[in-house]
């Protein structure tokens, strides 16, 4: 069991992108439970929190979880099964806690439904224990929901004031799912040091700074971990990755705050989600083809080390079937325009960049993530 000290914060900003500067940290879940069977082993735990629970989780999820509690004699109230976290899920949520008289929330799942049983708990002002049934996501950490449209499009994202009570990392649980998910999650572990670094790298806060150096460790278990980890499901170096894309990148967030958590590479991601075609590719898989955006306009900027890792990302994506362009995200040529100006609207994260970018840049980055490294850049020494 790892435990780890939770500092509240008294914002609550519902469409702002960012906790205000100056923010109380909001840095992790209470308790953390991480291992194999851990589920099992929460009883205690889960009744000493609440006895009504709502459980909320995508179908897949909720039907590996909720036989697991009622092992343990815990039968929530009411299930609510989802896809997308949508404003409208949000006030149906709302209703059923009121109506249900429901003392806790229960999320499993993937971000999306992890997003929605957070958010449901913040505004009801109740403790919630996340599940997360994937290692696709930080989301079962994080103080942070986004909200989508019924569509599926981004739309903005909610700093919660708090983590969770008590996150469940089950290796059991994630087992279960397609090892797509957490090649996912790895691009979206990833993004965390490409953003903190850019974001970052002039802060002398000492808990950005710290973050940013976790940020760096994560980066490289990754890059040394990823590919042993998908070929050896459940074995020691999966679940450090597991740890990793769940945990590890969560702390990053939670230390060095909205600083430290998304610029271009989720900017990209989010102005993909605007496009029906991509839905069937996940969220972590949208951000890596993000970070390949983010360190093209680095590269065209000046910062020739930005080309050196993104050869050193193209290779891993090679490896572990991440995408690295448009085309694999299910976009053409002719799509690429209107998404660079989407990209570019007013509020969206790539504006974090250190420099300002316009719509015919973004492009250029859109249509050129595997060009070929131009080594001749590199200053000599």
């Amino acid at each position: 069991m790892v435990r780890i000290a939770m500092m509240e914060s008294p914002c609550d900003n519902p469409k702002g992108n960012t906790l205000p500067i100056g923010s109380e940290s909001v840095i992790a879940p209470r308790i953390v439970l991480r291992g194999r069977g851990v589920l099992a082993q929460a009883r205690e735990r889960l009744l000493a929190l609440a006895r009504r629970w709502l459980l909320v989780g995508g179908q897949t999820s909720s039907s590996l979880v909720l036989p697991r509690l009622q092992a343990l004699g815990i039968a929530p109230v009411q299930v609510v099964t989802l896809r997308e976290c949508t404003e409208a899920l949000r006030q149906e949520l709302a209703t059923v806690i009121a109506r249900q008289r429901i003392a806790g929330v229960i999320a499993c799942g993937g971000g999306k439904a992890i997003d929605a049983g957070k958010l449901a708990a913040h505004d009801a002002q109740l403790p919630v224990v996340t599940i997360p049934t994937t290692g696709a996501t930080c989301a079962a950490w994080t103080a942070l929901s986004n909200i989508y449209s019924p569509a599926g499009a981004f739309q903005y994202d909610v700093p919660l004031r708090t983590c969770p009570e008590l996150l469940l990392l089950d290796y059991d649980l994630v087992q279960t799912a397609p090892p797509r998910t957490l090649a996912a999650g790895i691009g979206d572990a990833l993004a965390k040091w490409y953003e903190a670094a850019v974001s970052s790298r002039q802060s002398t806060d000492p808990l950005v700074v710290m973050a940013v150096q976790q940020a760096r460790v994560l980066r490289d278990i990754l890059l040394q971990k990823a590919v042993p980890a998908l070929a050896t499901p459940g074995g020691e170096t999966w679940q450090q990755v597991v740890d990793a894309t769940v945990l590890l990148a969560g702390l990053v967030g939670g230390v060095g705050g909205a600083r430290c958590r998304a610029v271009a590479a989720h900017g990209v991601h989010n102005g993909l989600t605007h496009w029906p075609q991509t839905h069937r590719w996940l969220h972590g898989e949208k951000v890596a083809l993000g970070i390949l955006v983010q360190l093209r306009l680095e590269e065209m900027q000046g910062y020739p080390l930005a080309g050196v890792a993104r050869a050193q990302l193209l290779h891993l994506y090679h490896q572990i079937h991440l995408p690295c362009t448009l085309a694999e995200v299910g976009l053409g040529d002719e799509d690429a325009p209107a998404l660079a100006a989407q990209i570019c609207q007013p509020g969206n994260d790539i504006h974090r960049l250190p420099f300002a970018v316009t719509p015919a840049q973004v492009l250029e980055a859109l249509q050129t993530t595997t060009q070929p490294w131009a080594k001749t850049q590199v200053p000599a020494g």
